[in-house]
């Protein structure tokens, strides 16, 4: 899972990439109910990304819920559990030298070069689960990239939580 990291943290750096953000939630829910949470320890604990970056995460979705005036709590109303995944993708650029503009140009004729490269692209998950029915209420997904060579991971991977929690709670279903 340390591509995740890699995904995590290579595209907003790049500033030309973006994160795509994907909510769902139970909609016979009242979200206005929930006012604690709590990490669901057994999930935290089996996402597979370096301790650093597990607590950078946690630590972003803190910052996001006191935004949303819900309080830590030891008997929660909401609980809490991340995921990843990661995937690598191969781009490849075809550049022909053969032709100019519109027509074809003799003197400007030259091999093919093909260049591959590759990126690893991964999503982070935040499921929020009522405490007391034990169901999933409400899920982001974002997927994307923080350069694992960023100095500024704590920044980048706060805005990625922040995009994924912009969504909650859910608005009302017209």
């Amino acid at each position: 899972m340390k591509k995740f990291l890699l995904l995590l943290l290579t595209i907003p750096i790049l500033g030309c990439s973006t994160i795509s953000v994907f909510t769902d939630h139970d909609s016979g829910v009242d979200f206005s109910k929930y006012k604690t949470f709590a990490y669901f320890k057994p999930g935290i604990d089996k996402v597979e990304i370096s301790d650093l970056d597990k607590r950078r995460i946690l630590k972003a979705i803190d910052f996001q819920m006191s935004q949303k005036s819900l309080i830590k709590s030891d008997m929660p109303d909401l609980l809490i559990s991340i995921n990843t995944t990661a995937k690598e993708k191969v781009y490849i650029n075809n550049m022909n030298y053969g032709f100019w503009g519109w027509g074809w140009n003799p003197w400007m004729w030259g091999p093919n070069q093909n260049n591959v490269s590759t990126r690893t692209e991964g999503s982070l998950y935040i499921d929020l689960i009522d405490a007391k029915t034990k169901q999933l209420v409400w899920q982001g997904k974002g997927k994307g990239g923080i350069s694992e060579y960023t100095k500024k991971r704590d920044e980048m991977i706060g805005m990625f939580v922040s995009e994924i929690l912009k969504n909650y709670p859910p608005g009302p279903t017209l």
